[in-house]
């Protein structure tokens, strides 16, 4: 019996140790494809102007990325959801993306009240998530498959607590935070805890929930009370209401509102209008930032959307970046552990938001700013 010949007449057995042989002299190319990234966003309901301006950001990396990884590099399959500003919507959108959309990696949700009910699925199924938004406290310990971009609540506010007392030499204020939110309830008490450090006394703590519009008889109150600040833990639509209602009530402009990572958005300008001149607000960016890739982000955003990008458009960007940066890491867009394993081990990327690095609990390690609107915009002192 005559044996089989392959290519060019060599025999098949001969063929195969050729075809290893030759394999094992070329280098191992980029792995190729696309890896699936879940979008979890508010894009309608009370949070929309925050989740709008997430979609965008994500979407220019996303662009970028494609547009930039070759022929044979990972590009990014972009699927986004909608949680509509709810915790059971929120739930459902993580469902799909673990089981039925096979995602590598869920960036998301909005808001921290939302995290708070979806993360746990995500934790138990082996999936990391990456916040782009979340600052209340307890996020992170949801998990080791948790990781946040996002500066946490209790690493801005004292910073901008500190900056507005040695400005301005505050010794009392009164507080309205919104006390059925997750986000509001962690600012409230990292506000609490901040004063209470830097010997500044709380003359009145007002609450209200979300839909909220008439804060006329908390601010009456605060009004009588005469305090040198008004510290507001709120989401933007509230905080648009309570920022204009103060100002129509009488409340003076030297007695300054000082706002907390819901004030964050170019729709509290909008809304308030000339009443929001003066207000301060912690961040973890600032669109005047000097920062070369920071420079050409802002430029690429306005370009793309014809409006400069806020903090959540550029967390989202970041976002982005470092998810890509943890596939292209773990040399696979399937397999989970090894995304959450390279996540955990980034450090000093240089992004939008600086130089970035996880700490060891995988929050976000970079620096605060504090910002004031200022014709119009958010200013950050020091610039």
């Amino acid at each position: 019996m005559r044996k089989a010949k392959g290519w060019q007449g060599i025999s098949l057995p001969a063929f195969i140790i050729l075809a290893l042989m030759l394999a094992s002299l070329i280098p191992a190319a980029a792995f190729g494809g696309e890896v699936k990234i879940g979008f979890v966003l508010s894009m309608t309901g009370g949070s929309a102007a925050y989740g709008e301006a997430q979609k965008n950001g994500a979407q220019l990396a996303v662009d970028e990325i494609n547009a930039n990884v070759g022929v044979d590099a990972v590009k990014i399959q972009p699927i986004y959801d909608d949680d509509a500003s709810t915790p059971q919507q929120g739930i459902n959108v993580f469902n799909k993306f673990i089981n039925a959309d096979k995602v590598a990696i869920i960036i998301g949700p909005t808001l921290s009240s939302t995290a708070k009910a979806t993360d746990p699925i995500a934790q138990q199924a082996g999936v990391p998530v990456l916040a782009i938004s979340n600052t209340a406290k307890g996020i992170t310990e949801i998990g080791d498959f948790i990781f946040r971009v996002s500066l946490p609540e209790a690493v801005v506010v004292p910073n901008t607590v500190r900056a507005v007392r040695e400005r301005f030499g505050i010794k009392k204020v009164a507080v309205l935070y919104g006390n059925d939110d997750a986000f509001t309830k962690a600012g409230f008490d990292a506000f609490k805890k901040a004063l209470g450090e830097n010997d500044i006394e709380i003359v009145s703590e007002q609450t209200f929930a979300k839909g909220d519009r008439d804060f006329s008889p908390q601010l009456t109150q605060v009004r009588g009370l005469n305090p040198d600040a008004i510290v507001v833990s709120a989401l933007v639509d509230e905080a648009s209401g309570i920022v204009s209602q103060a100002r129509r009530l009488g409340i003076p402009a030297k007695v300054r509102i000082i706002g907390g990572n819901g004030f964050n958005s170019p729709a509290l300008i909008k809304n308030a209008g000339e009443a929001a001149e003066g207000v301060i607000v912690g961040a973890s960016w600032n669109v005047t930032s000097t920062n070369p890739l920071n420079q050409q982000f802002v430029f690429a955003f306005t370009k793309k959307y014809g409006t400069a990008p806020d903090q959540f458009a550029a967390q989202a960007y970041a976002g982005v970046k470092i998810a890509y940066e943890a596939v292209r890491s773990a040399g696979s867009t399937l397999d989970r552990r090894a995304v959450r394993d390279a996540l955990a081990g980034i450090r000093d990327m240089d992004t939008v938001l600086g130089k970035f690095s996880f700490t060891a609990g995988r929050d976000a390690e970079s620096s605060p700013v504090v910002q004031e609107v200022t014709a119009g915009r958010f200013t950050a002192w020091g610039e």
